[in-house]
This record gives C-alpha cells, structure tokens and sequence, in this order.
C-alpha cells in the first residue's frame, strides 16, 4: 500500500511520521491547512537531524546544562548548542555602520513617549462581551456630542478605581498600560476622545488623551549597547542560515524541502 505521505530521510536515517505529527504540534497553522504544519514540522526534523549527525562525525561529546532552574539539556539538545557553538563565527558589526543605522533612523531611538490620560473602563468577562460592549459604544456616542461629561460619566459607569477622579490616570510611560491601550494613546491626538471603544482583556476603554510629550532622540552612546546586542543576534541568525544551507546542500535529503526551513 502506498504512504500517503513522503518517507523524510536525511542520509539515510529515516524519520518517523510519529515523530512529525508530535513536533507538528509545536508548529501553528490555519485550521483549514493543517498540512504546512506538517511540513514545518518534518523540515525542523530534518534540519535538527542534520545537526546531530554534523556534532557526532566532528567527534563533539554531549554536555548538557541547565538551561532553566531544574531543566536539563537533553543530549540531542546538546549536540546541537555545543556544534553551533563550535561552527559558527558571526561577524560583528563596526561601531561605524552601527552610528550610520543610527543617523538612518533616528526615531527608532527615542526616549518613551509621556501621556495624560484617562479613560472609563467597561468591565467584561470573557466569553460574553457583547452587553459591554455595547454599553461603551453608547458612552462613545455620548461622548461625541459632550465630551464635557467625561469626568461624570467616568464616575457613574467607570470599573476602573480612577472612577473617583473622573477617570484621571495621570502621568503614563511606555510599558504603563497594555499593549492595545497604548498603541490608542499613540493614535489619539491630544484633547480627544477615541471615537470607538478600545477592547483590551480587562473589558472596553473610551479613552481621552490630554497630553502628550514625545521623547527625545537618544544619543548614539546611550543606544549603542542595545545596537550591538541587535546586530550580533542578527548576523549571529545568519551565520546559522548559512551554516545550516551548507550542511543541506552537501546531504542527501528526501521528502523534504530544507530550502524553506
């Protein structure tokens, strides 16, 4: 009888379709295509395959550690770290073409921008949002016609406990708040109010920005730590593309297409 599937080998050594559909757990895909699961997981086989078969015939000896309180490294695990370790070689960025992306891209180094807000907050459960939702849209519309009730709507419908100072929040940074309710600060212009309710998982947030004051850019030596550690992890990434393209490139593999791992 004929496999539905392709037979995955790597030099010969056959890897099981037991073994793909457990890591295909560990890879995410549409409902409707649980396939490329399946192929993401039988190339992370093949490739993690390929890498324990290069640690053995270079004669590395597994030395697991603990890479988490009370987690040990498995062998393979090991062979895989210890062969990266020894092969790869990234080259490191000058602090020269480091200040160039700098001055490229000067806002991507500013200090945390600061806000003024408030906001009233419409509790919601999980699972059964439409009541809060629909009650926040209607504060919206209301809102939209006197934006001047902010503070005694905040008091009468707000669950957050800045409800007693009219839904004041006071100074916010970066980090402050979660992301949606952040990104609503970012878009706001100062003196309005968001239109629309914004949905975070602590319910619906109408959202009043008062002030906003942009950070300043930072200067080059005070980023240059984070550039550094950015652009080793980049050429770091790929150093291992290629190292693991060239392992592919010189084995015999089939069933599968290492070009897209």
């Amino acid at each position: 009888m004929k496999e539905l599937l392709p037979a995955i080998t790597v030099n010969g050594t056959r890897i099981s379709a037991e073994r793909i559909a457990a890591e295909a757990q560990n890879h995410p895909a549409p409902k409707e295509k649980p396939g490329l699961a399946w192929k993401a997981a039988a190339r992370a086989l093949a490739t993690r395959e390929l890498m324990l078969q290069e640690a053995r015939a270079r004669g590395i000896t597994a030395a697991p550690t603990e890479i988490a309180p009370g987690q040990i490294e498995t062998e393979d695990e090991a062979l895989v770290r210890q062969l990266l370790e020894v092969a790869i070689t990234p080259e490191p960025a000058s602090d020269d073409t480091l200040r160039e992306h700098y001055l490229a891209h000067p806002d991507r180094f500013r200090a945390p921008s600061l806000y003024e807000a408030a906001h009233i907050l419409i509790a919601a459960p999980e699972g059964s949002r439409d009541p809060a939702r629909e009650k926040a849209r209607a504060l919206c519309a209301e809102l939209a016609l006197a934006p001047q009730r902010f503070g005694e709507l905040a008091r009468g419908h707000s669950a957050c406990s800045s409800k007693g100072n009219g839904g004041l929040l006071g100074q916010l940074t970066s980090g402050d708040t979660v992301p949606e309710f952040e990104a609503a600060l970012e878009r706001l212009e100062p003196g309005t109010v968001s239109a629309e309710p914004v949905e975070t998982r602590y319910g619906f947030h109408i959202i009043r920005l008062d002030a906003r004051a942009e950070g300043q850019v930072l200067p080059f030596e005070a980023v240059l730590p984070r550039l550094r550690h950015a652009a080793e992890k980049a050429a770091w990434l790929r150093a291992a593309r290629d190292f693991t393209a060239d392992l592919a490139a010189r084995a015999s593999v089939t069933g599968v297409n290492l070009s897209a791992a």
